[in-house]
């Protein structure tokens, strides 16, 4: 792995995993990376907080993660099936600290 290279689990819906080498030296939000991997993540919004459709479920590793704006916390709490550990993917920008980090997608089921 590459010094500006972090590995993101992503958990799928069969409960097996997949591993990917994410940049953090591009900017990108955990959202944009995972789009450009061609996952199903609509973000109708454009990484504003503004439509939820980019939640992930952090299965290991929230420790890890930045604080929960207010914004993020707003949008989150107007979906139904919310979960302790769900965050809005393009709130999360990548970096070092999250190496190793196990996601899945929300709607994925």
């Amino acid at each position: 792995m590459e010094e500006n290279n972090i590995t993101i689990h992503v958990q799928n819906p069969d409960g097996s995993r997949t591993e990917l080498e994410a940049p953090v030296d591009m900017g990108l939000s955990l959202m944009e990376y995972l789009k450009a991997c061609e996952y199903d993540i609509l973000a109708t919004c454009g990484g504003m907080a503004l439509c939820a459709t980019c939640c992930v479920d952090v299965l290991e590793g929230e420790e890890k993660l930045n604080e929960m704006t207010d914004d993020e916390y707003a949008m989150l709490d107007t979906l139904p099936d919310l979960l302790p550990n769900s965050r809005l993917a393009c709130q999360l920008q990548l970096n070092h600290a999250m190496n190793g980090l196990v996601i899945k997608l929300h709607h994925a089921e």
